[in-house]
């Protein structure tokens, strides 16, 4: 199992070293760049004593190359915009929330958007979690270090390892797979093409945050595979 921290299209060498820091104050070691700027002095500079993060990170041209090679079970997004009940793509929990939930059985992966724009609603509809960080109207966009430090630290606080050894945990191939068949199925019900893609996303959500046993997933699986040839 690793963490993974995922920096989108950093703008600027100087918060990647940042990043680097924040991410060795609560022991993560792992960091992957999308399509980054160039790697100059002032990324190493600010790194401080986390330089080898910066000099060992992985860069990819894209976030779905990057899901693909590193098996991801679930994939966070921190958003400092999100929606309400309405808005399906940007439904958001809290950290705590978070560090409560999240499992550290399996590939995980905290994702953190561009300085300037965040992250697009298309990479969003990739994720399977969605963290916020409740902050002041007046000013609630945050510097995407400050809120990685949040969020890392709620992770932190309540890392611990499953009390079962051996436990034989649904892993990224079998919630594809769950996904798969879901979306399957969705797509025979009639919904207008809106309310299947809101369909498809929430099923995808409620996933990606369910702790599962291997024995579970195959279990739910052979269910969805009876509702799928009932529907046929």
């Amino acid at each position: 199992m690793k963490i993974y921290t995922v920096f989108v299209e950093p703008e600027t060498p100087g918060n990647i070293g940042f990043l680097a820091r924040t991410m060795k104050n609560f022991g993560l070691k792992d960091l992957i760049l999308i399509n980054p700027c160039e790697l100059e002095d002032s990324a190493y500079y600010q790194a401080m004593h986390a330089k080898e993060l910066v000099e060992n990170a992985l860069i990819y041209p894209n976030l779905q190359e990057f899901i693909k090679d590193k098996e991801i079970v679930s994939l966070v997004a921190s958003t400092g915009t999100a929606g309400g009940s309405y808005n399906i793509p940007r439904i958001p929990i809290t950290p705590e929330e978070l560090g409560k939930t999240i499992t550290t059985n399996g590939n995980i992966a905290l994702l953190f958007g561009r300085e300037g724009d965040g992250l697009t609603n298309d990479e969003l509809e990739l994720c399977d979690v969605l963290v916020t960080i409740p902050t002041s109207d007046e000013y609630p966009i945050m510097n995407i270090t400050h809120a990685a430090a949040v969020i890392f630290y709620e992770i932190f606080k309540n890392k611990k390892s499953y009390p079962i050894d051996e436990m034989d945990i649904a892993g990224y191939e079998e919630k594809e797979i769950l996904n798969e068949i879901t979306n399957d199925i969705i797509s025979k019900l009639d919904y207008p093409e809106h309310k299947e893609r809101q369909a498809k996303i929430i099923a995808k959500r409620i996933m990606g945050r369910a702790f599962m046993a291997g024995r579970e997933a195959r279990i739910l699986l052979g269910t969805l595979n009876r509702i799928n040839k009932r529907i046929k």
